[in-house]
């Protein structure tokens, strides 16, 4: 009997450890060997450039873009991307990292704008999580803040993400006691957003851009400057394992961002000339 438990344990620990062993493999195999990133270039747009994070309407065609510290997008005409110009309700304050919700109907972004309360002359202090709601075309609504317990006094917030559900992924740094920066994840509940949880992704290491999926199986997300990718497992998700050295090659990437057919990796490089891109081949939703 002694045997036959040490034998069913090592048979358990073997499949977990392949197991592992297969993921981390994929995790890495999503980029094919012999892909090379490209820069996403629009019309007009010199290089290199200030741009830094790329998110896009469901159909594909119209992207949104943090070009320095301004929202702009972009329409794709006659196989081309059109010379970006800047969102109705950006350009007068510091606006980056915009993230449009999978239905194309919510955008949130980081931004220094003044809150309601306070003089409309001087921006906060902090960035903040904000978002606008889309009405008609290419107009929006007046930008909103994510109130408390989302954005909280003297903390920033940066390189959020929204999944169909509404969930809003984001990284701040020293938020409820934690040391360093961290990758936090908010349900919505129907009429607000709950207390953001902390996403443990790859141990005690710093999470920054956590990218999640549109139904939630995945995260990319940034760490010691290269690419990880965590799937989802219950009400967790796994620790995340590195992507490949078509994108990890030590230089210092940030803003990561799938495409809406999945098919597509966006980010940012230390010195690359502008918006990174590069084919990779997901797993297949379970639904």
């Amino acid at each position: 009997m002694h045997f036959i438990k040490g034998f069913s344990k090592k048979i358990i620990l073997s499949l977990i450890i392949t197991w592992c062993a297969c993921l981390t493999a994929f995790s890495q195999n999503i980029i094919d060997a012999n892909s090379k990133p490209t820069v996403f270039v629009q019309e007009g747009v010199s290089l290199p450039n200030d741009q830094s994070v790329a998110t896009f309407m469901p159909d594909g065609n119209t992207v949104y873009i943090a070009a320095g510290q301004t929202i702009c997008f972009s329409k794709m005409v006659n196989n081309k991307w059109t010379k970006p110009t800047v969102a109705a309700f950006s350009g007068q304050w510091k606006d980056w990292d915009p993230a449009l919700s999978p239905d194309g109907k919510r955008l949130v972004f980081v931004s220094t704008r003044p809150l309601d309360d306070m003089p409309q002359n001087k921006p906060q202090k902090n960035a903040h999580l904000w978002y606008v709601d889309r009405l008609s075309g290419d107009g929006w609504s007046k930008p909103k803040h994510l109130d408390a317990p989302v954005n909280l006094e003297g903390l920033n917030d940066y390189g959020p993400s929204v999944s169909s559900s509404g969930t809003i992924c984001f990284c701040c740094r020293g938020r409820d006691g934690n040391k360093g920066m961290g990758g936090y994840y908010t349900k919505w509940l129907g009429d607000h957003y709950d207390k953001p949880k902390l996403l443990s992704l790859n141990g005690n290491n710093e999470i920054y851009d956590p990218f999640i999926a549109p139904d939630e199986r995945y995260i990319i997300f940034v760490s010691n400057g290269d690419l990880y990718i965590s799937y989802r497992h219950g009400n967790d998700w796994s620790q995340g394992n590195k992507l490949g050295p078509q994108v990890n090659n030590g230089k210092g990437n940030s803003d990561p961002y799938v495409s809406t057919d999945g098919k597509t990796l966006y980010y940012s490089q230390d010195h690359a000339p502008g918006i990174l891109m590069i084919p990779i081949n997901l797993p297949p939703s379970a639904n």
